[in-house]
């Protein structure tokens, strides 16, 4: 990699050169991110998986920037006007914008006014002019006159032309206005003729918005955005034009020397007609495209957080399950799933109105209960989800059975996807959506990697960033939480395998068949017979995948079949087992790891398979906590000021964060009202999942909104 980009690199994350060049050669081996940051610490120095993320980012970045000079150099070279300075310029490089700012003079372009004066022969009268090389510019532009060109006027408002778009392709003044743009433009936003009632819009707090474009928050200028789109807003860029037309002047006009007063007429007015009709538009959209990236950035780093948090939920384990998908008119749609989530049993029951067929539902329920052995029940979160838990709790049922509400986000469209068709193909939308609520409980991570992240509910305005950088920090979340939890090879579903460090979907599919045609696999070297999964996929995913039953139970933990020698060696030189080291810390104590110190294995490696030794094959998720909401509560009418209720926080934005308090609408803790003291980063106070104490401040029947604190009243 180009030493610019490694320094770069090296600066932006705080990291020594040769992490970076250590990283980027494991990439090009084909390692991943996991993989590096988990069985490659001696090679980076210990780089967590969030610094070899953004080692990985950049890298793909220049690699896509390398591929952008190649074709601007190529096509330079083709108009022959390459030179060693012009070369250099655009190698040393970072930043695109600079990069496409050094291209525009030599980028093809369509037909302009500077092209027409161009034909008209009128570029020797714009260069004389340009070059301060005429006084009086009437009397040079009289010798290019001709057929088409038949007035001096004309022939001076050609050479403008041409001057107008030199002076807007030099690279300094497009950057210099950039940076004054990012610095005082002022960005606004007002409602659309056409929008009649403004007080229901969601929009309306944008009727009459007016913000500085470089640091506006990144969810109030996605929200402008989104007005645009949908046509209630008109979006304006408020420069500073006197501030603008001075740069360009600076630029064009060096103070040192005087001006003729023709000369200084003709720069006036092309500066002005370069500024207003190129220069204007193009750096306002430029500009405007910075700050989209910025809050894109932004908003793609809170919604990993939060996919982080909602992958990592608590799980209530292997349990017998029996899952509701609430409903009022159409029922309630019962499942019953075994231990490993397989289904058992569906039904419908109808306790509510207009049916309130409750005796008929408290037998059948009681009768699913006793005859599926159920441990626990989930009910799924969406309409009717208070009243069916209400009615669930008062039947009698066994005092150990824990009844656990589960967010319904992305069932419908799990319930109508491909992959809950190939599952159940033989049951309608209303089964699978009622399995996935009952797996979401034992499994949160195993549930929802069949579902797109961007139907979960979490985030902000995950539809209207920029897709690509979207889809690189989901595909990295959802495989840095599959990777950290790790992986049962024997009863994972394809879709889970496929985020397993060097796998991928067609190896996955291949090891589900291996598994279905010889049995449960017995040991992680039995991965071999895979097909399709060679020597790299085997070193990539092996540590990640578990056996539970091995007869080695190496094959149950994080440590890496490439190290088994030497926990093998381990146990032989304090005349032990690998299973007594296991289970006794006294024998594990009587190990000195630095005799097993090499060039290949350091402490960080050492101390990893210590710590795995002690708790082989751990789930590194919390046990799951029953929610407990107010009875009291059931709709928004039922809330008044000031109320304290207990609620679950379900999505974090940068402006706040979302509750729910066991009504149909999750109320709003604003960011203002989250600590007694100023806070910039409200994941700083809540977690997704975590279970608070919040007030009510406000209630807005009309647009359904709730408005929660957290702050002493």
């Amino acid at each position: 990699m180009n030493s610019l980009y490694i320094k770069y690199i090296c600066t932006t994350i705080s990291i020594s050169a040769w992490q970076v060049e250590h990283c980027v050669q494991l990439f090009d081996e084909g390692a991943t991110i996991p993989f590096i940051s988990r069985y490659r610490k001696e090679r980076t120095g210990a780089l967590d998986e969030l610094q070899v993320s953004e080692i990985k980012h950049y890298y793909t970045r220049f690699l896509e920037l390398d591929k952008r000079k190649a074709a601007i150099i190529k096509s330079i070279e083709e108009q022959e006007k390459m030179t060693k300075e012009l070369r250099v310029s655009i190698e040393e490089t970072l930043d695109i914008n600079k990069l496409e700012d050094i291209y525009l003079p030599y980028k093809p372009k369509r037909k302009t006014k500077a092209s027409v004066a161009r034909e008209n022969g009128l570029e020797p009268l714009a260069e004389n002019i340009f070059s301060f090389k005429v006084d009086d510019c009437e009397k040079e532009a009289y010798k290019y006159l001709n057929d088409t060109v038949e007035s001096v006027e004309k022939a001076l408002s050609g050479a403008r032309d041409i001057i107008a778009e030199w002076i807007s392709e030099q690279p300094a003044i497009r950057q210099q206005l950039r940076d004054n743009y990012l610095r005082k433009a002022k960005i606004c936003s007002s409602p659309q003729k056409k929008v009649e009632d403004g007080d229901s819009s969601k929009y309306k707090n944008y009727f009459d918005f007016s913000g500085n474009l470089g640091n506006i928050p990144s969810h109030r200028l996605l929200a402008i955005l989104r007005g645009v789109k949908d046509g209630e807003l008109v979006l304006k860029i408020e420069p500073d034009t006197t501030d603008s037309l001075e740069i360009i002047k600076r630029h064009i006009l060096p103070r040192n020397r005087s001006y003729s007063k023709s000369t200084l007429q003709q720069f006036e007015s092309a500066i002005d007609d370069s500024y207003k009709r190129l220069l204007n538009p193009s750096i306002e959209n430029e500009t405007l495209r910075i700050a989209k990236e910025k809050a894109d950035l932004e908003s793609v780093k809170v919604f990993g957080e939060n996919l982080t948090a909602l992958l990592l939920a608590p799980p209530v384990g292997q349990k017998r399950v029996l899952a509701i998908d609430p409903g009022f008119r159409t029922g309630c749609k019962v499942v019953c799933l075994d231990a490993q989530g397989r289904l058992l049993h569906n039904d419908t029951i109808f306790p509510h109105p207009p049916q309130n067929d409750k005796i008929s539902s408290i037998k059948k329920i009681s009768n699913l209960v006793e005859s599926y052995k159920i441990e626990v029940i989930a009910i799924g979160d969406g309409t009717a989800s208070r009243e069916t838990e209400s009615f669930i709790k008062k039947i009698a049922l066994p005092p150990t059975i824990q009844v656990y509400a589960v967010s319904e986000d992305g069932a419908s469209v799990y319930s109508a996807s491909p992959v809950a068709r190939e599952e159940f193909p033989d049951y309608d939308v209303t089964v699978r959506g009622a399995v996935s609520i009952g797996r979401r409980a034992m499994d949160p991570l195993a549930e929802l990697v069949k579902i797109d992240p961007k139907s979960l509910g979490i985030g902000q305005y995950q539809h209207d960033v920029d897709q690509t950088l979207l889809k690189e920090m989901l595909d990295n979340t959802v495989e840095s939480c599959v990777n950290k939890v790790g992986v049962n090879l024997n009863t994972a579903s394809k879709h889970l395998l496929s985020y397993v460090s060097g796998i991928g979907p067609s190896i996955a599919q291949s090891i589900v068949d291996y598994r279905d045609k010889n049995g449960p696999f017995r040991s992680r070297l039995e991965l071999k017979k895979v097909k399709r999964l060679g020597d790299k996929a085997f070193e990539q995913s092996a540590g990640f995948l578990r056996i539970p039953d091995a007869e080695n139970p190496l094959d149950n933990s994080a440590v890496h079949p490439e190290r088994y020698t030497l926990v093998e060696k381990m146990a032989k030189d304090i005349k032990r087992s690998i299973p007594d080291i296991i289970k006794d810390e006294s024998i594990r104590k009587e190990l000195d790891i630095k005799r097993y110190i090499t060039e290949e294995v350091g402490l960080p490696t050492l101390n990893d398979i210590m710590t795995e030794l002690a708790k082989p094959g751990r789930d590194p998720r919390q046990a799951a906590k029953v929610m407990e909401f107010s009875p009291d509560i059931q709709t928004i009418e039922d809330l008044r000021v000031d109320m304290e209720l207990p609620g679950i926080v379900t999505n974090i934005t940068n402006f706040g964060a979302f509750v729910d308090i066991g009504i149909k609408q999750d109320g709003l803790i604003h960011i203002s009202q989250m600590a007694d003291k100023f806070i910039s980063n409200p994941a700083d106070v809540v977690k997704l999942q975590q279970h608070v104490n919040v007030r009510v401040i406000e209630v807005d029947l009309k647009r359904g909104r709730v408005q929660l604190s957290l702050r002493k009243k």
